[in-house]
């Protein structure tokens, strides 16, 4: 139903719990109970039973021929995306140091290291010189290779992390996204010191270290990447199972949505590394051997773990199901911190449904990958109208950020979104801020980007992925 903007503000702070020294004193005496600074939210939200419960229908909305063809689509048509099977063989130097430039270049503002020390301009000539740019030969033959270990792209081939104010230390602006075992990668270009590769994913283009890649011939890779069936990981993560024998194959950390194909007992036999596989999943894993070089090794994960052969039926409660198996998860500004920040968590929670996407928030936000309702120009009451009328794992865009709808209680509509701040007008009046840095459940007409505009005010689209 139509719910006015005083409505909502009225529903809003009768909905805060009156609190005194971080008790809730409306609860009654003696019973446990949840205490939250976050706004109209109670505990029984954070669990998705609670969100699919509410679904008025959760019918199939792409079948997997059907995700084949927006994923196809979108990779053809999509500057941000990379139609790896496709990629040329070798590329000019020109187009080459375009997307290196697109990533290694300083800051326009001031940057500070962890100790507080401003960045100097000969940290950003080190970390230039170790780009090389001037040993590109005119015609970069390409290499290929696969992930074997989830590790990090960086804007320039170090680990140093670097920050935006000198108190803020969470969000390493040289951090760009993550990789995870099994992508495929073009390998461009390496640092002075030998140790990184610069590297074009489906998605992204910077650098990652060598330990994290192993280099195998093109065909070999594409035949890997193409045969099924396939393993998919459904949970937050999984590890593969212990082995004694294969440090290389032991524990290894898949993060939602990695895809691996199947062996059979047939191939590999009865034992695995001294251990039955009847009751696991034999993955043909990549790793690296000594020399750098790709295998593909049987590797186990127990079929307990949160997998799927195949890929997740792609409806409603699923979605649902999904995003909620990271609530809670520490934010990760590029996937830092073993997480994920706005993006990679609605990037991980499609992939598992098989759904590729760009990889920054502006990229997917002002592109065309989904069906899209630009919101710009709108007025405040069309963007609150615009809420109104979401579907159940919509996106929606504010800048520099994305948020998932769960679903409207009350009117209100709410979401699930991996968020560091908190800012919103309490029940007094009084403009409260404080942090999330984690994977949230929240109503989005209270909230603000500032003491200046509101989440509702700042939405420029909304797309739906149908």
């Amino acid at each position: 139903m139509r719910i006015t903007t005083m409505l909502r503000g009225l529903l809003f702070v009768l909905s805060l719990p009156v609190l005194a020294n971080g008790v809730d004193l409306s609860a009654p005496v003696g019973e446990s109970t949840f205490i939250s600074d976050v706004p109209a939210v109670r505990e029984e939200m954070l669990s998705a039973g609670f969100w699919i419960s509410r679904l008025e229908q959760d019918s199939v909305r792409l079948s997997a021929e059907e995700i084949q063809q927006f994923n196809a689509a979108n990779l053809a048509r999509d500057k941000h995306l990379h139609r790896l099977s496709q990629f040329p063989q070798t590329l000019s130097r020109s187009r080459v140091l375009e997307l290196i430039d697109g990533v290694s270049r300083p800051s326009s503002s001031p940057r500070y290291h962890v100790d507080g020390r401003l960045v100097s301009e000969a940290d950003y000539a080190e970390w230039q010189a170790a780009v090389q740019r001037q040993k590109l030969p005119a015609q970069v033959d390409v290499q290929w290779a696969l992930v074997v270990q989830r590790a990090s792209m960086r804007s320039y081939p170090t680990h140093t992390r670097i920050y935006k104010h000198p108190d803020d230390t969470d969000l390493d602006r040289l951090q760009e996204t993550g990789v995870f075992p099994g992508q495929r990668l073009a390998l461009l270009h390496e640092s002075a010191d030998g140790n990184w590769w610069f590297a074009v994913n489906y998605h992204y283009a910077a650098w990652l270290p060598k330990s994290a890649v192993a280099l195998g011939d093109r065909e070999a890779i594409e035949r890997w990447h193409g045969s099924g069936p396939r393993l998919t990981v459904t949970g937050a993560q999984v590890r593969t199972n212990y082995n004694p024998v294969d440090p290389r194959t032991s524990e290894v950390t898949l993060d939602m949505g990695v895809s691996l194909p199947l062996m059979t007992a047939r191939e590999v036999g009865h034992n695995v590394n001294g251990q039955n596989p009847y009751a696991s999943y034999v993955v043909k894993l990549p790793v690296r051997d000594a020399g750098g070089a790709l295998e593909f090794v049987p590797t186990l994960i127990a079929r307990s773990r949160d997998v799927t052969v195949g890929l997740l039926e792609y409806r409603p409660a699923l979605v649902l199901e999904q995003a909620f198996k990271f609530l809670g998860e520490r934010y990760g500004w590029g996937h830092d911190y073993n997480g994920r920040d706005c993006t990679g968590f609605v990037g991980e929670v499609y992939k598992s449904f098989g759904i590729l996407m760009p990889r920054n928030s502006g990229q997917q936000g002002r592109s065309a990958f989904a069906p899209t309702r630009k919101l710009d120009d709108a007025s405040r009451e069309q963007k609150l109208q615009a809420l109104e009328e979401l579907n159940v794992g919509d996106l929606v865009y504010i800048p520099g950020h994305v948020m998932m709808f769960i679903g409207h209680v009350d009117g209100e509509p709410y979401v699930i979104h991996d968020v560091t701040g908190l800012s919103y007008e309490d029940g007094e009046g009084d403009f409260y801020k404080g942090t999330l840095s984690g994977v949230s459940v929240t109503p989005l007409t209270p909230l603000w980007l500032g003491r200046s505009k509101d989440f509702v005010d700042s939405i420029y689209a909304i797309k739906t992925i149908i």
